[in-house]
């Protein structure tokens, strides 16, 4: 048994939708949220840039007594993630990418689309993972233009935000796809929209959220860190920005925690 804190590390806001699977699955782990806020968005930073962001945002989990690094952004675990399981050999290091996979498994019509960031699109790990699982399926590849800066203010439940994800969504809508993915952990927060765009063309939504935190659950139980299943979680938020910043993270994590507690 292990009650150290797992810790997630995101650019901003996007990683607590990752955060929020992984309190509803794990109730006694204890968390610390990382949202770097100072960089974000990363979507149109250099590989290097990113990687570094990611090295400073890792280390600083480390000396607050991590056990293991959740690195909740698709951008980041694309460009960085290979370089921090060099760095922290001993350490579980769980990245996100887009979920292509249980897509295109699940396909009728072989068309999908998948919104992300550029950097995550044309990143090896998408290219790699869209060759391996994408054999004779159309993949049509959208950026969300604006939707990493929208769940950054605050805006997400705004017809500002609607309009915005509409003009991305409503040209898939005459492509034949059947399935969206969420490339990004800020565009979960954006899902209502998607969904409200896409009603009654028989699309279904898809994120990695809750593949991720099963992954996480499994490599607790194998390097034998899982908490004490007495254990009264924990939750802690710090940031590269400024105090505000931080603030916000804590009461957007504790909205999240209040609609957690309704479906108990």
């Amino acid at each position: 048994m292990d009650n150290r804190p797992i810790g997630v590390y995101d650019s901003g806001f996007g990683g607590l939708s990752v955060w929020r699977e992984l309190c509803r699955l794990l109730p006694h782990e204890s968390i610390i949220y990382l949202g770097d806020g100072k960089n974000c968005p990363y979507g149109g930073r250099s590989r290097e840039e990113i990687t570094n962001f990611a090295i400073e945002a890792t280390e600083r989990l480390v000396a607050e007594g991590v056990k293991m690094v959740v690195v909740g952004c698709n951008t980041a675990t694309t460009a960085a993630i290979s370089t921090l399981r060099s760095r922290w050999e001993s350490m579980p290091i769980v990245g996100l990418e887009p979920a292509v996979k249980p897509a295109c498994l699940t396909t009728e019509s072989r068309r999908i689309a998948v919104l992300a960031t550029a950097h995550s699109l044309r990143s090896d790990m998408f290219l790699s993972t869209t060759a391996r699982y994408a054999e004779g399926i159309e993949v049509l590849k959208t950026v969300g233009e604006g939707f990493v800066d929208i769940v950054e203010r605050g805006e997400e439940s705004t017809e500002k935000a609607y309009e915005a994800v509409r003009s991305v969504v409503e040209p898939l809508l005459s492509e034949g796809i059947d399935k969206i993915v969420l490339g990004c952990t800020h565009y979960p927060f954006l899902r209502p929209h998607i969904e409200r765009v896409v009603a009654g063309y028989g699309i279904d939504v898809i994120d990695s959220g809750e593949a991720v935190a099963r992954r996480v659950e499994w490599l607790l139980k194998r390097y034998k860190i899982a908490a004490r299943s007495d254990h009264k979680a924990e939750y802690r938020f710090i940031s590269f920005a400024d105090k505000s910043y931080r603030a916000n993270l804590e009461a957007r994590a504790k909205g999240i925690i209040e609609k957690l507690k309704t479906e108990i």
